[in-house]
């Protein structure tokens, strides 16, 4: 017995043009990503939030666990804006439509449409089908009409289409002609070995559309880099629906980025394919999915990266100090990012100011913000970076600017020790020596290393006197040899993100002694995080 599917959501802002994500099936494919069905309803929230016109949702039939999403989905999600797609294969060859198992799961699937696979490529019919070119059509004619007669929208994705045209290109497009006249809303046309290129890709696109009438779509995998560029490139030839996934997730090296490509139709081609509001939300969205499928949101990702609007060089600075907008293709916030200005040994005057007023710093006194470049060439040469640690450069810049104590301890001295026993157990302990509040303080720790023994030392010390110091925690620890000296003599950086709970903040510190190093960036972690819980040195 077969669902049929209640009336579909309105897609937003209308059908005539789609954007069609297919994350929680292709995008799931990437290695590394493995997605639980818990995880591909919440992605599923997060991208009709968005306002996509269509979610690809996987395989219903082919395991389990896509064909419990489309249930629970069906109970548990209650689109705004997208229309649910689930996907499948043609019928079998030589088997009857109506008794193939895996179109009858599609149906039992309950979403209201359908994208069907289908062969374009006749070396891939013959060798891997193992059918006639005549049957493969068959196949696609009579389970798009099943479909269709079953109340279903169907989309067919033409696998191998590109390299398919260009051995046959009269199959190829037979193909195409097939889908249409059997009731096929759009025909895709798949690189999907992801080597074409926007020329090859724009002069194919637009003899499809021309040579069929179909209604034409676009799926590029990344092989060759040209993903998001092959998709416009599919649109300037008259492709009036994309597929993407969500950060470009995808088999290899991944598929087209949803998030590019949908900025590009928005603010480049000026083309409304999201709900009103929805742009700003992007950089938002794009991290919630890396933080569902537990990666690290890309840095240097367009738009959307943490980088996508950091600016280091000092001629940029002092243009963007002028015009933002002489140096940025667009203004961050219409996709929910913002500017940032790094301060590194690359750093002018202008990079410096604009980073302090950034921080609620004014560095109007030519002298004072002099001092500070100079601070910032001098200790980058050394081998500090600032552009990773933005506290430990707010520490300097205050201590630049105001007057009166800044730190709340001062070290006397550090001292730890790590013995092995016979047994190769390793015991790590640490002492320190330090002044705060007037009080000279003795404290001792042990931990599973000496870094975190020191760790422990410093707040034995120092959480009587500064019990805010118990809400701080360090959530990441990372250790660099830096170029010079070579082996053990090598110099270190170290740099150290601390939570209080609610925000993180990166410090660092350099030194020849990684022990050494980690003590200087503990005191910048700890001192700033007293700051923010608004104590003042000296009170």
């Amino acid at each position: 017995m077969t669902t049929e599917p209640s009336a579909p959501p309105p897609a937003a802002p209308g059908d005539a043009f789609h954007v069609f994500d297919t994350t929680l099936r292709d995008g799931a494919q990437r290695e590394g990503i493995t997605l639980t069905v818990a995880d591909k309803l919440a992605i599923a929230r997060h991208l009709d939030e968005f306002g996509v016109g269509f979610i690809e949702g996987g395989w219903p039939g082919a395991n389990p666990r896509d064909t419990e999403f489309f249930r629970r989905a069906r109970e548990e999600i209650d689109f705004r804006h997208a229309r649910l797609v689930a996907f499948g294969a043609t019928r079998r060859a030589g088997v009857d439509v109506a008794e193939d198992p895996q179109v009858t799961a599609l149906l039992d699937s309950g979403a209201p449409v359908v994208t069907l696979v289908a062969k374009s490529h006749d070396r891939h019919v013959e060798l891997a089908l193992r059918t006639s070119l005549a049957e493969n059509l068959a196949m696609i004619r009579d389970t798009v009409a099943h479909l269709r007669a079953h109340g279903r929208r169907v989309f067919l994705d033409c696998e191998h289409f590109f390299d398919g045209y260009a051995a046959n290109p009269a199959y190829a497009l037979e193909v195409v002609r097939t889908a249409h006249r059997a009731g096929a809303d759009v025909v895709v046309l798949c690189d999907t070995n992801g080597g074409m290129l926007p020329a090859q890709v724009q002069a194919v696109v637009r003899t499809v559309v021309n040579d069929t009438g179909a209604r034409i779509g676009i799926h590029a995998q990344d092989d060759s880099g040209c993903a998001v560029a092959n998709t416009l490139a599919a649109v300037d030839a008259g492709a009036t629906h994309v597929q993407c996934t969500a950060n470009g997730y995808g088999e290899r090296v991944g598929n087209a980025n949803l998030f590019p490509v949908v900025a590009a139709l928005e603010l480049k081609y000026d083309r409304r394919v999201l709900p009103p509001g929805a742009l700003a939300e992007m950089t938002r969205i794009s991290h919630a999915i890396a933080e569902v499928v537990n990666l690290v949101p890309a840095t240097h990702q367009p738009y959307v990266g943490l980088s996508a609007f950091a600016h280091k060089a000092g001629l940029h600075a002092s243009a963007i100090k002028v015009d933002p907008d002489l140096y940025q293709h667009i203004d961050p916030e219409l996709v929910g990012n913002s500017m940032r200005m790094l301060v590194s040994d690359m750093a002018g005057r202008a990079s410096v100011e604009l980073k302090g007023k950034e921080l609620g710093y004014d560095l109007g006194d030519r002298e004072v913000l002099g001092r500070v470049v100079e601070l910032v060439k001098e200790r980058e040469s050394r081998g500090f970076s600032y552009e990773a640690a933005d506290a430990s450069f707010e520490l300097l810049l205050r201590e630049a600017v105001t007057e009166g104590p800044h730190r709340f301890f001062r070290l006397e001295s550090w001292r730890t020790i790590t013995d092995q026993g016979a047994d190769g157990r390793l015991e790590n302990e640490a002492t320190v020596k330090i002044w705060a509040k007037g009080e000279r303080i003795l404290a001792a720790g042990e931990g599973n290393g000496p870094v975190h023994a020191l760790d422990r030392a410093l707040r034995a010390g120092l959480e009587r006197l500064f019990p805010e110091l118990a809400r701080l925690t360090l959530v990441d620890y990372k250790v660099r040899i830096l170029e010079g000296r070579h082996g053990t003599q090598s110099t270190t950086r170290v740099l150290i993100t601390t939570s209080d709970g609610t925000a993180e903040w990166a410090t660092v510190g350099v030194a020849d002694n990684v022990i050494a190093a980690s003590w200087q960036a503990l005191d910048d972690a700890y001192t700033f995080g007293l700051l923010r819980a608004g104590l003042r040195p000296g009170a």
